[in-house]
């Protein structure tokens, strides 16, 4: 049973209220991307490198705090999320040009990571039984954040509040889980109360499949987060409004993260990744070749693929490789942010490729940019925006296709495999 001091349920609820924060700045960055191109004049590979900036930053701090996290104690990461999470968003808010955005998103990425390297190792320390299904309860936040910051961007927006605006509603969440987390006591991790030591931590971490996982990572977090960057800028091009896409593709993540039990209890961990590997590949493809209305049919396939990708390959590890401890999870988080920071400026180097390759001789970029709304050139010129950037995510379905051989072969080497029943004393506070 777990501590006096520690109480479960409200680390739970905190961690939360860090990861609604942590989500609000994927969602505005998304929706203002268009906004800093004009005011910064910026190319779509240079939007690319700022987005990707945040997964930098939460690659370092995922893999270093969650090596840490042990050593400093879990509240003291936490103290590194806020205070990062407060200067990134303060230098967003008065960002000036393209250097000021990069390392304002740098600022944000390191709080962002921050509250996963505390809380992924968290969660299953205060939950054990029930490890795989609480984290994507926890992830299904992640959702919620970017359903709040889609609409607080589009009505904030309708009422004439540009970006700057709706980066400030961040403050009210940071503040949120500041005050929520001063109130409590921190357990330790499991890993610390189970005797592990830390030659044994990273000595497990060397495991083969976990490797193996860890490789997986770098195209699941690749397929979820990478696309959903993009889509507001893509698919505004395409008939629909993409921050409502974008917006419309959380909420399903959401729900399906909230009643994910259904799923992992019947399919194991393993055959619930490979039904998602098959259901984003064939939403991003859909999306690739659909218009209007029909792209949210699409959108909805790729969103119920997507949403057990992260939490789910995070409990398979804490299951069956539970000695490699906060380390595990620092390695899997940052492996994963680590391919997205790779992979968003790409996506936009095919996006700008497909414009280019698309333009009639004579044509330029700038010419058709500054064409006459209503105008043929214009309509043109949205044309030619929409089929590159479909396109582009047409080519990130080739991520989940790979992954769906390599979770199949899992499945029926490793089977419908279960952690091994350990012996769990009492956590105390650190």
């Amino acid at each position: 049973m777990p501590h006096p001091k520690i109480n479960s349920s409200r680390l739970f609820s905190a961690s939360c209220v860090a990861l609604v924060t942590t989500s609000m700045s994927f969602a505005l960055r998304a929706a203002a991307a268009e906004a800093w191109a004009l005011q910064f004049h910026l190319s779509n590979e240079q939007l690319g490198w700022i987005n990707g900036t945040a997964f930098w930053g939460f690659t370092l701090s995922i893999v270093f705090g969650g090596m840490l996290c042990d050593a400093l104690g879990l509240g003291r990461i936490i103290g590194l999320a806020f205070a990062c999470h407060a200067a990134g968003i303060l230098l967003t808010v008065f960002a000036w040009n393209y250097g000021s955005l990069y390392i304002a998103t740098l600022l944000t990425g390191i709080g962002n990571g921050s509250v996963e390297a505390a809380a992924n190792p968290m969660i299953p320390t205060l939950f054990p039984a029930t490890r795989t299904v609480k984290l994507n309860r926890f992830h299904s936040w992640y959702n919620i954040g970017v359903v709040i910051g889609g609409f607080g961007a589009l009505g904030l927006g309708h009422f004439g509040l540009g970006w700057r605006w709706q980066f400030a509603t961040m403050l009210a969440p940071l503040a949120a889980y500041g005050i929520l987390f001063s109130r409590e006591s921190f357990p330790r991790t499991e890993r610390v109360q189970q005797g592990v030591s830390g030659v044994a931590m990273f000595s497990a971490c060397l495991n083969p499949w976990f490797l193996l996982m860890m490789l997986c990572m770098l195209f699941t977090a690749a397929t979820e987060l990478g696309p959903t960057q993009w889509i507001p800028l893509i698919l505004s091009h395409a008939g629909v409004s993409g921050v409502l896409v974008l917006v419309w593709i959380s909420g399903v993540m959401a729900l399906g993260r909230q009643f994910s039990a259904a799923v992992v209890n019947r399919i194991y961990p393993l055959g619930t990744l490979l039904l998602s590997s098959l259901l984003s590949g064939a939403g991003l493809y859909g999306m690739s070749h659909a218009t209007g209305n029909v792209l949210f049919v699409n959108a909805t396939v790729f969103a119920l693929g997507a949403c057990f990708f992260w939490p789910t390959m995070l409990g398979y590890v804490s299951e069956n490789f539970p000695d490699t401890g906060a380390a595990g999870f620092a390695v899997m988080g940052g492996a994963g942010l680590l391919s997205v920071s790779f992979v968003l400026p790409f996506m936009g180097r095919f996006f700008d490729q497909g414009i280019a390759g698309r333009l009639a001789p004579g044509e330029s970029v700038e010419g058709l940019a500054a064409a006459a709304p209503g105008s043929g050139l214009a309509a043109r010129w949205i044309g030619i925006q929409a089929a590159a950037g479909q396109e582009t995510l047409g080519r990130v379905a080739l991520l989940p296709a790979a992954l769906c051989f390599v979770f199949l072969f899992l499945l029926l080497v490793r089977g419908r495999t279960t952690a091994v029943a350990r012996a769990r004393h009492p956590i105390a506070p650190s």
